[in-house]
């Protein structure tokens, strides 16, 4: 039996026939175009959908939804300008197949839980460093999803509430977000490249355009000193956040995913050095979480969709 995983982004929708072990038969995506309604968008699914399982015994489908799902209903996404939209009942209706609806966050979390870097783990923390800082929790070998399916939005802890501290898009100051996210590491780099003409970062990235999430890490490794300052800033509200959500879950794996994880090594073994010291009891602990990079890519989200629909259907 298949089942059909569905992760739909801002730009792209992706679609996929997965197996009942998480393994991909075959994928199909298309541009999301927006702005457009709720229903234009998911008749594109429903499509892909139908394409995709055509001659095949699917038993269902699941879906990755950017912002607050609960229910089978899309109660707010800002990404996409969707409010109480009932996104499981119009795709089942279109596909006559039964969905199941998730966080796109918490489903990618899902498919690294069961089929990636936790494969085999009790419990995992799976924290996407992109834009934003997005969560997911899964413990037992199921979501975490909270009251009304808000859980884990571990980017919006703050860990710096100070005056000073940068502002978050959700209005807040100190959000892991706001200090630990690609976007912030970007907008460190390019405040020191301004602050020192000196640096090397000037050289890697000639304009403020140029600057990535790789720039202050290939700097600070050629042993660029405002690079390093960076770097050192960055890993540390980075390793705050991380040794909370180990305090709070104690979770056997934490997988980090994202453009900043691909730095690997260079990031992973600062990190866990900084945060295996603020976690209770760690001098004294026989099992320590192990915190490591994810392994699914841009293929968790379908995968974790399509397990959340083996669980729930």
């Amino acid at each position: 039996m298949y089942y059909l995983g569905v992760d739909l982004g801002g730009t792209n929708i992706k679609a996929a026939l997965v197996s009942e072990n998480g393994e991909i038969v075959k994928e199909a995506a298309a541009p999301t175009n927006l702005p457009r309604t709720a229903q234009e968008v998911c008749d594109d699914i429903a499509a892909l959908c139908l394409q995709l399982s055509a001659g095949e015994p699917v038993a269902g489908i699941g879906v990755g939804c950017p912002g607050t799902v609960c229910d089978g209903v899309v109660l707010y996404s800002n990404n996409l300008d969707w409010h109480d939209f009932a996104m499981a009942d119009y795709l089942q209706a279109k596909t006559g197949l039964p969905v199941c609806l998730g966080n796109d966050a918490n489903v990618a979390a899902l498919g690294e839980a069961l089929a990636g870097c936790a494969k085999g783990a009790e419990s995992a923390v799976i924290l996407t460093l992109g834009t934003g800082v997005g969560a997911g929790v899964v413990l037992g070998g199921r979501l975490l999803t909270g009251y009304t399916g808000a859980a884990s939005e571990a980017g919006h802890m703050v860990i710096a509430d100070t005056p000073d501290a940068p502002l978050c898009t959700c209005g807040r100051r100190g959000c892991l977000e706001s200090l630990a996210s690609a976007t912030a590491l970007i907008r460190m780099t390019r405040e020191a490249r301004r602050t020192h003409p000196e640096s090397l970062l000037n050289t890697l990235a000639l304009t403020e355009a140029d600057v990535n999430g790789r720039t202050v890490f290939d700097a600070a490794a050629q042993g660029d000193a405002a690079a390093k300052a960076v770097a050192d800033n960055y890993i540390h509200h980075l390793a705050v956040g991380v040794a909370n959500l180990i305090n709070i879950f104690f979770p056997e794996v934490i997988g980090l995913s994202g453009g900043v994880a691909n730095q690997g090594e260079n990031l992973l073994k600062p990190l866990r050095a900084a945060a295996t010291p603020m976690v209770f009891g760690s001098a004294f602990a026989k099992k320590h979480t192990r915190i490591t990079t994810c392994t699914l890519g841009y293929r968790a989200g379908v995968i974790g969709a399509a397990l959340l629909a083996k669980q729930e259907v």
